[in-house]
Parts: structure tokens; sequence; C-alpha cells
């Protein structure tokens, strides 16, 4: 059963052995992390943790059973009670509620684990399981942007006290995610 765990620094070759698998899949429908990205991954993680430390972000993975990565989902940007929501699943993991069920605990856990009240995400119009998701997990239109020259749209959602828990019938993606930094 996927688990949702906090970044730490010892999912990197599980992490760069999930970006480099799905590069190509994700580069159909987001911009492609560059060479660079892989060439300096080490550097690259030990930042993110860096930011994740300093409360800024908050880096998550969703792992199988034998911790494999299966998908990313961050909060990024986080100020004034708010964060940008992104992610990334895998695509032998995609189509199956990963994602869905990952994006909803990654909710709960921004009202109980973050202090947070308010997400934000964005997605290409033609990325209709990134759409779906969003819509899925109770994100609204909030009006349309340019990614990388692409058509896009921009979603927001408003968080409460009842997105402390998945909703019944929701498969748990969670471990322990509880701050240890």
């Amino acid at each position: 059963m996927p688990r949702l765990q906090r970044l730490r620094l010892d999912h990197a070759p599980a992490l760069l052995e999930f970006e480099r698998e799905n590069r190509e899949y994700f580069a159909a429908s987001i911009p492609d992390r560059g060479d660079a990205y892989f060439a300096h991954f080490d550097a690259r993680l030990d930042a993110l943790l860096a930011e994740q430390a300093a409360g800024v972000c908050h880096f998550h993975v969703v792992v199988d059973d034998s911790g494999a990565v299966l998908g990313r989902v961050n909060l990024v940007d986080v100020a004034d009670g708010s964060a940008d929501l992104g992610y990334r699943i895998a695509e032998r993991a995609a189509g199956r509620g990963v994602a869905t069920a990952a994006v909803r605990e990654v909710c709960a856990l921004a009202v109980s684990e973050y202090g947070l009240s308010t997400l934000r995400a964005i997605t290409t119009v033609d990325n209709a399981g990134s759409r779906a998701v969003l819509a899925r997990t109770g994100f609204r239109p909030a009006g349309d942007i340019l990614l990388n020259g692409r058509p896009g749209l921009r979603f927001v959602r408003e968080l409460g006290e009842a997105d402390k828990a998945a909703p019944e019938g929701t498969p748990a993606v969670r471990e322990s995610v509880r701050r240890r930094d």
C-alpha cells in the first residue's frame, strides 16, 4: 500500500531513480527539469531539505512497500497561511488513485501539521489527469494563466477543520510525517 512520507535524505537514491525513470513521461505534460537537475541532484536535494527545515516548503514522497518512490507531493512558497501545491506521480502508478489520495493527505497535513488555510495549484489545460485530481480534492478554478507558453489554469482550495482527516472511503497513504526537523 502506498505511504506518504516527509522527504528525508535517505530517500535520495529512490527519488533520483523515480525522476530518471519518469523523465519523458513528465515532460509530456510539464516542463522538463533539464540535465543540470540530474547532474547536481545531491546539491538540489540538500537545498530542498534546507528549505523544508526552514519551514518555507514541505516536501513529501509517496513510496510503495519496497521503498520505491511512486510520487511526490509538495507544498512550496509557504507564507501567510498559504502554499502552492505541486505533485507528480510515476507513470506505473497513474490512474490508480494514488495522486488523489496523496493530495487529500497533504491537504490534511497542511491544516493539522503546517497550520495552512489556503492552497493554490496550477496545471496546463491539456493535463486532464491533473485537472481531475484537483477537482476530486476540492480545488476550484481561479483563472487562466500561461505556463511556459502553454494555456493553463490556476486553482485554489480553502482548508478547514474537515480537512484534518481524509474523507471516509479514501485509502490513507500517510505514514508518520510529523515534523522531525
